[in-house]
């Protein structure tokens, strides 16, 4: 049985949408709701929830935070799924590059352009993919969307087509 550390971070994967307030919301996690859709009969996915932010709000502090708990489960030798608003995702990865030079593992870094409840949701796929991934990929930080990887120094979010793409 293989392990994945799946930490969470908000973001448009985890919101909801709020009828008393009429918005989408970081709320409470709802990583749990697409491991359930999930068949992972190999794979026990163990979930650590750090926050439940939107990327936009997040500070250096926060990615400190992440740094930490990246670094806690580093000793176990096993592949990392970050859950992270789209908006900085890339940033945060390139912090925990530059901070993380010698990996054994691969990190992915995954989110959602529409959040889970929603018609057009693409949350569950991109953990999915995600989650796929860290079987495939070498060592490294990676972003994982949308049916396409990307080392994350070499990635950016266009914002224009709603997807991520290679940086030239």
């Amino acid at each position: 049985m293989r392990t994945v550390h799946v930490l969470t971070t908000g973001g448009t994967i985890e919101k909801i949408y709020s009828e008393t307030r009429g918005s989408v919301e970081n709320l409470e996690s709802k990583i749990e709701r697409y491991l359930k859709r999930l068949r992972l009969p190999d794979t026990r996915v163990d979930v650590s929830h750090l926050m439940n932010k939107d990327s936009l709000e997040m500070t250096e502090s926060d990615r400190h935070f992440v740094l930490a708990a990246v670094e806690a489960k580093l000793a176990g030798r096993n592949p990392i799924v970050i859950t992270h608003g789209t908006d900085t995702m890339v940033d945060t990865g390139r912090f925990l590059k530059a901070h993380l030079p010698e990996l054994r593992i691969p990190i992915v870094l995954t989110g959602a352009m529409t959040p889970l409840g929603f018609e057009e949701t693409d949350g569950l796929q991109n953990l999915t993919e995600a989650l796929f991934a860290t079987r495939l990929l070498p060592p490294g930080v990676w972003i994982v969307m949308h049916g396409q990887f990307f080392p994350v120094d070499q990635v950016r979010k266009d914002r224009e087509l709603a997807q991520f793409v290679a940086e030239s």
